[in-house]
């Protein structure tokens, strides 16, 4: 796969060399905004036509589709103009999205991070277009996993503090990015056996998203409804059901393609 994320834009914007491609890319193809986003690096060049995903959850790639198609609200311009035709906030804003599925491997995560990049290269193309500058860091994927690993590391009795304090940065800098980044996936959300400590962490993301209307892709193996059961609280499934839109990805793992 070509790993560029402008390969369907007009211009040599693939050349390695071009300032617009560095910009994005990095001036070696593993820096840039695309570095800065925390995605996997297998990740880094997917766009959602060509999701391994998209053959087997055809109806949801309907959708996402159209959702792609929202990102242009996320510039001044468009807001302005949405205002002036009388839309409602609610029409303004881009949304978010809840994918889950019982089965591992049936396509979420890679979904997920492919509506990631296509958000990354509308925000990235839309500002130069608009001669603005993008920000460094639009996007951000939150490993709800890697995130409670890093917890336990520096939360374990007798850690050694080389290991424990850089655990500890990552683990409060992933928080901050969760909260603030202007567009998130939060993979994984319905992590099990962990402390209550780290529920509140999580909890304080999706709170400050949803409060702030910020757009958030989460990946998930329960429905929005039984959320409660693993947080313990009914109003915070209440919270993510009203930020979002759920879609189910059917099917059994194929894991073999991606996850």
């Amino acid at each position: 796969m070509n790993n560029c994320l402008l390969r369907n834009h007009e211009g040599d914007f693939c050349k390695p060399l071009s300032p617009i491609y560095i910009g994005l890319h990095g001036a070696n193809g593993h820096g840039g905004r695309v570095a800065a986003s925390n995605t996997p690096a297998d990740y880094h060049g997917l766009l959602l036509a060509d999701s391994p995903a998209r053959e087997g959850q055809a109806k949801v790639y309907d959708v996402l589709g159209s959702y792609v198609k929202s990102f242009n609200k996320q510039f001044a311009d468009v807001k302005a103009d949405l205002v002036g035709a009388g839309k409602s906030d609610n029409e303004i804003r881009v949304k978010s999205l809840y994918l889950w599925s019982e089965a591992p491997g049936t396509g979420k995560t890679t979904s997920a991070v492919a509506l990631l990049n296509e958000y990354l290269v509308a925000h990235y193309i839309g500002h130069l277009k608009r001669k603005e500058m993008p920000a460094q860091r639009p996007c951000y994927f939150l490993d709800a996993n890697l995130l409670q690993t890093e917890y336990n590391t520096f939360n374990r009795p007798r850690v050694p503090d080389d290991i424990a304090e850089p655990a500890s940065r990552r683990y409060y800098n992933a928080i901050e990015r969760g909260k603030h980044t202007e567009f998130v996936v939060i993979d994984d959300l319905a992590t099990r056996d962990a402390t209550d400590a780290f529920r509140a962490d999580l909890h304080s993301v999706i709170n400050h998203r949803v409060t702030n209307q910020l757009p958030t892709i989460f990946t998930s193996n329960i429905p929005i409804s039984e959320l409660a059961n693993v947080f313990g609280e009914q109003r915070l499934a209440d919270r993510v059901g009203d930020m979002c839109m759920e879609l189910h990805f059917k099917g059994e793992s194929k894991r073999g393609m991606r996850k």
